[in-house]
């Protein structure tokens, strides 16, 4: 039986602004994983950016539990669910989030560096994935510098370089055109199976979702099955 990277479990989030209860969805349950990709798909405001988050640690769920590489994140500091997000998730978002001061060679250092790696050690898987995406001439460009589409593949290649058991895409090709959409994607999955990862990828692109080996849907504060 595979390994479950991400567990949730009885999953709910509800947001309170004064008097006003706002609830997104409730008992939602699931499971990412070792090496499968997973399209979390649904209409805009149905709560995928919200649930990613809760899977990822990045937010609290008002109940249920989740579980990472079987550690429940709940238990842990800020800090130590930092330090396992960075040891375990790599991220990838629509607006790449690269930082503009940076190269693409240290953008994509940057988790390395942050788990304490030193430069020179670092600069070698990064610069090795850079190559992979395409840019290894592109490699002190900063991201001003970078058309969208190099500025995702240098997000893509951050996402992976720590080797990370599963990357979290949050609209990923979401802010470009069809034709680089479609190249963008095809390279994460490529990638993911070579570092033998799994994905979990929100997209409003039903294309895009039923390339991947299962797509859930979330309606109505109900996550289903696609197909299921």
């Amino acid at each position: 039986m595979s390994e479950i990277i991400i567990q949730g479990t009885g999953l709910a989030k509800t947001y309170q602004e004064g008097p006003l209860t706002t609830p997104v969805f409730s008992g939602i349950d699931v499971q990412v994983l070792a090496g499968e990709s997973l399209a979390i798909v649904g209409a805009s405001g149905s709560g995928k950016s919200t649930l990613l988050h809760l899977l990822a640690g990045l937010d609290k769920p008002t109940a249920g539990l989740v579980k990472l590489m079987s550690q429940p994140l709940q238990e842990f500091s800020e800090t130590e669910r930092g330090r396992l997000r960075n040891r375990h998730l790599g991220f990838i978002y629509q607006f790449h989030h690269l930082l503009p001061e940076f190269s693409a060679l240290e953008n994509v250092m940057m988790p390395l560096l942050i788990a304490g790696q030193p430069a020179r050690q670092a600069e070698t898987p990064a610069k090795a994935l850079l190559e992979q995406v395409g840019l290894g001439h592109r490699l002190q460009h900063k991201p001003g510098e970078l058309s969208g589409g190099e500025r995702q593949r240098v997000a893509v290649a951050r996402a992976l370089v720590n080797e990370p058991a599963c990357v979290l895409a949050d609209e990923p090709t979401g802010n470009l055109d069809e034709k680089t959409a479609a190249s963008v994607f095809e390279l994460l999955m490529q990638l993911k199976r070579q570092h033998d990862a799994a994905l979990v990828i929100v997209t409003h692109d039903h294309r895009l979702a039923d390339k991947c080996d299962r797509v859930l849907e979330l309606s109505q504060g109900l996550l289903r099955e696609r197909g299921g």
